[in-house]
């Protein structure tokens, strides 16, 4: 079955740092995008600049995953967009949140706290190791036991979040901090991975391992049911075994 994943960056730092230019000529969705390549994916691509802000209701409305990435320009998406993607992944859409998403008011809407954290960023970057600590779970599949990032933003603890359903990622960094680096929830009917490997000033999503972790999570966020059902806030008028009073005694 093809699932179709929409790539949501809001696509800034591309246009005014040119370190990142350099890194990622075609823009940090066009190398996830390229790396995440597959048969089994159908994938479309929007930014904060295009229209609708990248995501009419019609790309929406058809997506049944979507990444999101953020840094820079959080504040500048519409309270709007934000209610309208809530309410997808409340129906069923997957959501993958990366890296500097974690304060994206998606994300912090759906967790419900700020989402805080403890982060330093070098010229030389921090060597990150990401150790898998839930093997048996299906965004693991195919992983080492630990893999490395040679040049990371360091993200430390505490994180802000709620009690993830799933740790699967834990991350050390040189600097000796940890940090949970890839959690699960479920809000409604939709599951959310947050995976915090990907700064914008370095490669990492040209990293063969962080592309398997990514369509792994695709395939995990992947919903299976089709019956459309809602959970709606609805009036029950009779109980369920008629009126009290006319029950039989």
């Amino acid at each position: 079955m093809t699932i179709k994943v929409t790539i949501w960056n809001e696509g800034r730092h591309e246009q005014v740092h040119k370190e990142v230019q350099d890194i990622y000529p075609d823009r940090i969705d066009g190398a996830i995008a390229a790396g995440i390549a597959h048969p089994d994916f159908e994938i479309r691509r929007g930014t904060l600049d295009d229209p609708d802000e990248g995501l009419p209701d019609s790309m929406l409305d058809d997506t049944d995953v979507l990444l999101w990435w953020g840094h820079m320009a959080h504040e500048e998406v519409s309270d709007g967009l934000i209610d309208r993607v809530q309410q997808r992944v409340l129906k069923g859409m997957g959501l993958l949140v990366l890296h500097s998403g974690h304060h994206s008011k998606l994300f912090r809407r759906l967790m419900g706290t700020n989402a805080n954290l403890s982060w330093r960023e070098t010229p030389e970057g921090d060597l990150e190791r990401v150790w898998v600590v839930n093997p048996s779970h299906p965004i693991a599949e195919g992983l080492p036991p630990y893999f490395e990032v040679n040049a990371s933003e360091m993200y430390g603890e505490p994180f802000d979040i709620p009690q993830p359903d799933e740790l699967v990622f834990i991350s050390w960094y040189s600097g000796g901090e940890v940090f949970r680096s890839g959690c699960t929830f479920q809000r409604g009917r939709g599951r959310i991975f947050f995976f915090s490997p990907g700064h914008e000033t370095y490669p990492i999503y040209h990293d063969k391992t962080v592309h398997k972790v990514i369509s792994n999570g695709i395939r995990w966020a992947r919903q299976k049911h089709t019956d459309g059902r809602v959970l709606e806030n609805w009036h029950r008028a009779e109980p369920l075994h008629g009126r009290p009073d006319k029950v039989k005694v």
